[in-house]
């Protein structure tokens, strides 16, 4: 199973690696559209997000769109963990110690009960909402201290495989948003 995540993860990364900035963002206006348009988001108000890397979808307009309407978390790499930190604008950014992952600086959220939806990222996805992460197992580990939240994940449509590799630990999503 090693050896098959391995092979997914380096054909995401070469359709990534395709992908022009124009290409990005419009892939993102559409699945940013869906989302604000899905009644999960609708009736969520405590939303862990993430800020996105440079191959993942952009997600860094929709937060600045939103993040006055509903209160918008960011995670923050802690050693082998995520913390959760309240976003309140681009102002509350430092540069992340692992990744250089732009994080919100501030104080962790002490009751992650109250998220009442994930946006997660991934490397792929299949129709059976299955994910793969990039194999450091971060969200694995916070999304099992938040399990009544809804999961979302956001995809460019090359993202969406016939099928993901899953382990046991593995969190599958609720929804998974591509632009088609």
């Amino acid at each position: 199973m090693i050896e098959e995540k391995k092979d997914l993860r380096k054909t995401i990364r070469l359709l990534k690696n395709r992908l022009t900035e124009s290409e990005k963002i419009l892939h993102a206006s559409s699945v940013h559209k869906q989302l604000e348009e899905n009644p999960i988001f609708q009736e969520a108000q405590s939303i862990l997000f993430y800020w996105s890397m440079d191959d993942e979808l952009p997600t860094q307009a929709f937060i600045e769109e939103i993040y006055e309407a509903k209160d918008i978390y960011l995670p923050v790499i802690k050693g082998n963990d995520l913390e959760v930190v309240r976003y309140t604008g681009k102002h509350c950014l430092v540069p992340g110690e692992k990744y250089g992952i732009p994080e919100p600086s501030g104080k962790k959220l002490e009751d992650e009960s109250i998220i009442d939806l994930v946006i997660v990222p991934g490397v792929a996805f299949d129709k059976q909402n299955n994910r793969m992460g990039r194999g450091a197992g971060y969200y694995d580990r916070i999304l099992s201290r938040v399990p009544r939240a809804k999961k979302i994940a956001l995809a460019f449509d090359f993202q969406m495989v016939e099928s993901v590799p899953v382990e046991a630990h593995d969190v599958p999503m609720d929804l998974i948003i591509s632009s088609k």
